[in-house]
């Protein structure tokens, strides 16, 4: 069988992180949906998405496929349910289309499909804060997934751990002189990550391969970091997709950041309201600010965004793809993609300069800044032209 994972109802409400990616690879717990789904399913993915996105997520039709909206998060029980599917039938969860079987060239007709209700709880990604918000569940299910008949790397007498049961550390990984509470929530340190002297982890923890976490790092989960980041001074309760950096002072909390982001030196969010109201939070497919339902929301930034040291961040920012943010104060809430500048006031960022940053920026973690990368930005700087109001 095929499988293939479509972006579905909520794409244009996850952005500004799948201006640039699939909703598949958004990440969540110890790996994106779409790993998931492939470990699950035993089976390699591929993607329905926007036009602009298919040279780098391309799709792939068999002659039998089912497929998925990627916004569920996948589970064992739902994998189970997909793959017993058959010819003309479809998969519901509370109302909510999940998967149907097609073959190659039919046309889905869906309201002729029969109906196989699912009833077990599933996550649904609706919101980019629904990664933070459901990342605590996620990464214990994932936890046991990823650990199942696999031995950790002992753990080194140097540190003080509670909880060593519930802490992996794949190999080449090196952890030393830290303290490390995993009775809050299991730890998974990833392939050849560097966890430095006096770091502070509190579970769940899960460290991307190649990651690093600087000496004096304090963790308290659930964190989820992917590949080749690095991380200092205080972070609580956020997803960080891979290759970004806060590697200094400050406090991240309650937050999402894409890939290829960097935060300056002791850059703050605020992630609580002073009335301790709920957060609103700028939403793409309204194109207003939106109640989130949470009284602890941080800062959403989109892939390729950068600050400067001193940054203040309000409760409950969205900063766009490819921002370059700087200056004194409080930032807007809003901060629209390829905005450069700060406190309000901003120009444009000019494509020419924001691939002349991002091919060094990637060339330093080993990455290319290729044809495919290009074409996804110019798409992205088009699109959002019209949030950028100073252009007009």
């Amino acid at each position: 069988m095929n499988y293939i994972l479509f972006d579905g109802p909520n794409r244009d409400a996850l952005k500004p992180l799948t201006f640039t990616r699939p909703v598949a690879d958004l990440r969540i717990g110890g790996s994106t949906i779409r790993e998931k789904y492939e470990f699950l399913l035993g089976s390699t993915t591929s993607t329905i998405t926007e036009d602009y996105l298919a040279n780098r997520y391309p799709m792939v039709e068999f002659e039998l496929n089912i497929l998925i909206d990627a916004s569920f998060v996948a589970t064992e029980e739902l994998c189970d349910a997909i793959a017993a599917l058959k010819e003309n039938e479809k998969l519901v969860y509370n109302n909510r289309l999940v998967a149907f079987y097609l073959k190659e060239g039919q046309e889905p007709d869906l309201e002729h499909f029969s109906e196989v209700e699912f009833s077990a709880n599933l996550i649904e990604v609706k919101a980019p804060y629904d990664l933070f918000a459901f990342n605590d569940q996620v990464s214990r299910l994932d936890f046991d997934r990823m650990t199942a008949d696999r031995t950790s790397q002992e753990i080194d007498s140097s540190n003080r751990v509670l909880g060593a049961h519930q802490v992996f550390i794949e190999e080449g990984a090196s952890v030393r002189l830290s303290t490390i509470n995993a009775e809050t929530g299991p730890v998974f340190i990833g392939k050849d990550a560097l966890v430095m002297e006096g770091s502070l982890i509190r579970g769940p923890l899960f460290l991307g391969e190649g990651s690093v976490l600087k000496m004096g790092a304090k963790i308290y989960g659930p964190v989820s970091v992917g590949p080749k980041c690095t991380l200092g001074g205080e972070i609580k309760n956020s997803v960080i997709f891979g290759y970004s950096s806060k590697g200094h002072e400050g406090y991240l909390g309650d937050s999402v950041l894409g890939q290829w982001c960097n935060l300056g030196a002791d850059t703050n969010n605020s992630n609580l309201k002073n009335n301790y109201a709920e957060v609103k939070l700028w939403d793409y497919e309204t194109e207003r600010f939106q109640a989130t339902g949470h009284q602890f929301c941080g800062l959403i930034m989109g892939d390729h965004s950068k600050c400067g040291i001193n940054t203040m961040f309000n409760t409950g920012t969205v900063t766009g793809v490819a921002a370059n943010i700087f200056g004194a104060g409080y930032q807007r809430n809003f901060i629209p993609s390829f905005a450069w500048g700060g406190s309000g006031k901003f120009i444009t960022y000019r494509m020419n300069k924001v691939t002349e940053t991002a091919e060094l920026v990637m060339k330093r973690k080993g990455q290319s800044f290729d044809a495919d990368e290009a074409a996804i930005l110019e798409a992205v700087f088009e699109e959002t032209s019209a949030f950028r109001n100073w252009e007009k």
